[in-house]
C-alpha cells in the first residue's frame, strides 16, 4: 500500500501520512509524492483547501529516515542530500502554499512531522500531541525550518526546545501558538466532516476545541528566560550550573547526554535564523548544514547509540561545548559549492 495516500473528498484534498511501523517517519518517495499532491491540489480548481493527517498508528509523524540518513553519511552522502532536497522543496511548497492548509497533529509530531505540520495555516493539537525537535541527541539538528519557526518563538523558549529537545504536549503546543486549535482527539472526525462547505476553516475547528489544560511551558517560562539566557552553550550550562535548583539541575543533566557540535549547530542556527530574508534562504543554509551533519562523527555514533544499538551511550567528539570552534562551525555552516545547493523549484 502506498505510504502517501493522496484523494479529494468533495473540496478538500486529503493527504494522508500511512506508514505505521515507522510511525509516518519521511522517506525521499514519501517527500515526493506530498510534493506532487500539493502541486496538483493546487492547480485544481475543485479543490478549496489541504487536510494533512495520519493513517492508522500513534504518530502523526515521527520524523525523517534516520537510519538511511546515518548509513548514506558514511558513504558518499547522496542519498541523504536527495532526501534533504526533496524534503525541504515539500516543507518550501507548503510554506508558500496558496491554499488554506490544516494539519491535524494527533500524536508523536517530531522532526519532519514539524515540518509538515507548522507551514500549514490550522495546525491542531490533541490530548495525544507529542511536539519536539529531539535532534541535538542523534548529532543531528532542528532543520526542516527548524532555523526560522524556534528563532520566533517567544523570549528563549527556541533556544530551550533546540539544546535540550524537550517533548511538548497539546496544551503547550497551543499556549506558544504552534498549533492553532486544540480539540479532543475523538473530535477531529467531526471537525474534518466540518470543514467541507464551511466559509470560515478556523471557526469550524473551533467549534469543536475544548479548553486546554494549564501548560507547563507557561509555568517554565520565568526559568527558561533566565537561564537560558547566555550568549553560548557554555555560558547556559553555567547558569544552569550556578541556580541550584531542581529544575536547572535537570535541564543541565539533560544538555549534557546531547551532542556539544549539535547543540552549537542549533545554536548558531537559531540566530541566524532570526535575521534570514525569507523562508527559501533557511532552507538553503539548512541543506548545506545537513549535506555535512550526516557525514560527521557525532551523527552517525549518535544514531548508533539511540537507533542501531540502543545502548543510549554515545561518545560525543567533541566531549563539550567547550571544545566546538568556530572554525568547525564555519566548515558547516558555509555555502554548497556552485550548482550543489539547494534551491526551492
Amino acid at each position: 500500500m502506498s505510504e502517501v495516500l493522496a484523494f479529494t473528498e468533495g473540496r478538500i484534498g486529503r493527504i494522508r501520512l500511512n506508514r505505521p511501523k515507522a510511525l509516518h517517519a519521511l522517506n525521499t518517495p514519501m517527500c515526493l509524492a506530498i510534493s506532487a499532491a500539493l502541486a496538483r491540489f493546487a492547480a485544481d480548481d475543485g479543490v478549496d483547501c489541504v487536510v494533512f493527517d495520519h493513517a492508522e498508528g500513534r504518530g502523526f509523524c515521527a520524523g525523517g529516515d534516520i537510519r538511511m540518513l546515518a548509513e548514506s553519511g558514511q558513504g558518499d552522502g547522496s542519498e541523504a542530500r536527495a532526501f534533504f532536497h526533496a524534503e525541504y522543496r515539500m516543507n518550501h511548497a507548503l510554506f508558500t502554499y496558496a491554499k488554506p492548509t490544516i494539519a491535524f497533529m494527533d500524536g508523536i509530531t517530531m522532526g519532519g512531522g514539524v515540518g509538515i505540520a507548522l507551514p500549514c495555516r490550522y495546525r491542531v493539537a490533541t490530548q495525544n500531541t507529542r511536539f519536539a525537535m529531539p535532534e541535538s541527541g542523534i548529532g543531528l539538528f532542528p532543520d526542516v525550518g527548524g532555523g526560522w519557526y524556534l528563532a520566533r518563538l517567544p523570549g528563549r523558549v527556541g533556544i530551550y526546545l533546540a539544546l535540550t529537545g524537550a517533548r511538548l504536549d497539546g496544551a503547550e503546543c497551543l499556549t506558544l501558538g504552534l498549533a492553532t486549535h486544540y480539540l479532543p482527539a475523538e473530535a477531529i472526525p467531526a471537525a474534518l466532516q466540518s470543514l467541507h462547505g464551511a466559509d470560515d476553516l478556523f471557526a469550524a475547528l473551533k467549534a469543536h476545541g475544548v479548553g486546554a489544560p494549564l501548560a507547563q511551558i507557561a509555568v517554565d517560562r520565568p526559568q527558561i528566560e533566565k537561564l537560558f539566557a547566555g550568549n553560548s552553550v557554555a555560558a547556559i550550562l553555567a547558569a544552569l550550573d550556578a541556580d541550584g535548583g531542581d529544575w536547572a539541575a535537570k535541564q543541565a543533566a539533560t544538555l549534557r547526554t546531547k551532542s556539544p557540535l549539535s547543540m552549537a549547530v542549533a545554536f548558531r542556527q537559531l540566530k541566524e535564523g532570526a535575521a534570514m530574508p525569507d523562508f527559501a534562504a533557511e532552507m538553503a543554509q539548512e541543506y548545506a548544514i545537513g549535506a555535512r551533519m550526516v557525514h560527521s562523527h557525532d551523527f552517525i555514533e549518535g544514531v548508533r547509540a539511540v537507533i542501531v544499538d540502543k545502548d543510549n551511550a554515545p561518545c560525543w567528539n567533541p566531549a563539550t561545548p567547550d571544545g566546538v570552534t568556530e572554525a568547525m562551525l564555519d566548515a558547516i555552516f558555509a555555502a554548497m559549492p556552485e550548482g550543489e545547493g539547494w534551491t526551492p523549484n
